[in-house]
């Protein structure tokens, strides 16, 4: 473990577009999450799992009782088994986005580490989180690369990098007193500096509704060039006005240099609803995308047309990559996605 922060020492949180050597996934084991669809649920993962498998290889993290039945699984969604990898590393549920470590790239060796803040299950709503909280440890020690401990409560979901200096992420997460009480707003975005290798933070004020997360931006807003952002608007929609003050201040933002951003409006689903849910309206977006190397995973919530419209806004933003949908309908019930559920690993190297 280094106890320095990792920024200083050279390393910085590439953008998501740049090479991978692999998408890390923390299998769905957990019955209470996924009490009612636990079935359609690892159906749906071993689907997204051979999706990705096309492009570049699947870490997942796993139960050893269970590994022939998750293989048997994704082989049958017709996964590329050899670029399957399998480690013992035991969780208390399947979000690596946020339980997961962030993987660094140093900007002249190309070597990889590992960031490890501290997870408390979305400011203490979901115990336990025990085993979550030693996967960057687990992970680290599986890959054989240098951990940077870093005291700041937070999760991967609350961060969107361009890669090149930029961060954007939300108030209510980090500035919440579930996580933070004891840091300044200055003192936190010194530290997000100093762990990811940015240099300007946007911040905006808070995201959508029945998000246990308290306003993750990844399904808020995401980079898909340096200053390229797809947007999540609603009109008509229970997140109109807090998406149309997100893209206020968007529009206003000029970096250090005076760029400003380039905005692409990209839709909500029409409102998930289920009847007896612990919050009025699930947060689901399409802006829980992940991009791979040469493909964009979107996720889709049984809408044809609200579906058909998200991939082909995503498409255009993404001309070069295949953009590949699939069901998050019963994902989303337990409330994330795509990116929600995964963690990129950039490749080593230059």
């Amino acid at each position: 473990m280094m106890s320095s922060y990792p920024a200083p020492a050279g390393y910085r949180m590439p953008a998501e577009w740049e090479q991978q050597e692999a998408l890390w996934l923390s299998w769905p084991l957990n019955p209470n999450t996924w009490p009612d669809n636990k079935a359609k649920v690892e159906k749906a993962m071993a689907q997204f799992a051979a999706a990705v498998s096309l492009y570049q290889k699947v870490y997942i993290n796993y139960a050893k009782n269970d590994i022939d039945r998750v293989r048997d699984l994704i082989a049958r969604a017709d996964g590329q088994m050899e670029r399957i990898r399998f480690f013992p590393i035991a969780t208390n549920d399947a979000w690596i986005r946020d339980h997961g470590p962030l993987f660094l790239k140093h900007e002249r060796s190309g070597k990889v580490a590992v960031l490890d803040w501290i997870y408390n299950a979305w400011g203490g709503k979901f115990p336990p989180w025990d085993l979550d909280d030693q996967v960057p440890i687990r992970i680290a020690r599986e890959l054989g690369c240098d951990r940077y401990n870093v005291p700041l409560v937070g999760e991967g979901g609350a961060i969107e990098v361009n890669g090149q200096g930029l961060l954007i992420t939300t108030k209510s997460v980090f500035l919440s007193k579930s996580r933070n009480p004891e840091l300044s707003p200055e003192q936190i975005e010194a530290m997000l500096s100093h762990s990811l290798g940015t240099q300007e933070t946007l911040w905006l004020e808070s995201g959508l509704l029945g998000d246990d997360t308290d306003g993750h931006v990844d399904t808020l807003t995401r980079f898909f060039n340096p200053y390229g952002v797809l947007t999540c608007v609603d009109p008509g929609g229970p997140n109109e006005k807090q998406l149309a003050k997100n893209k206020e201040q968007l529009k206003a933002f000029r970096s250090s240099i005076g760029n400003g951003l380039d905005i692409v409006d990209l839709p909500l689903p029409d409102p998930i609803r289920p009847e007896g849910w612990r919050e009025n309206n699930l947060p689901a977006s399409y802006a829980n995308f992940v991009i791979i190397n040469g493909a964009v995973l979107v996720p889709t919530y049984q809408q044809a047309e609200k579906d058909a419209l998200a991939l082909e806004i995503i498409q255009a933003c993404f001309p070069e990559r295949a953009i590949i949908p699939i069901d998050c309908f019963d994902i989303v019930l337990e409330g994330g996605a795509l990116h929600c559920l995964s963690q990129q690993q950039p490749a080593t190297g230059s």
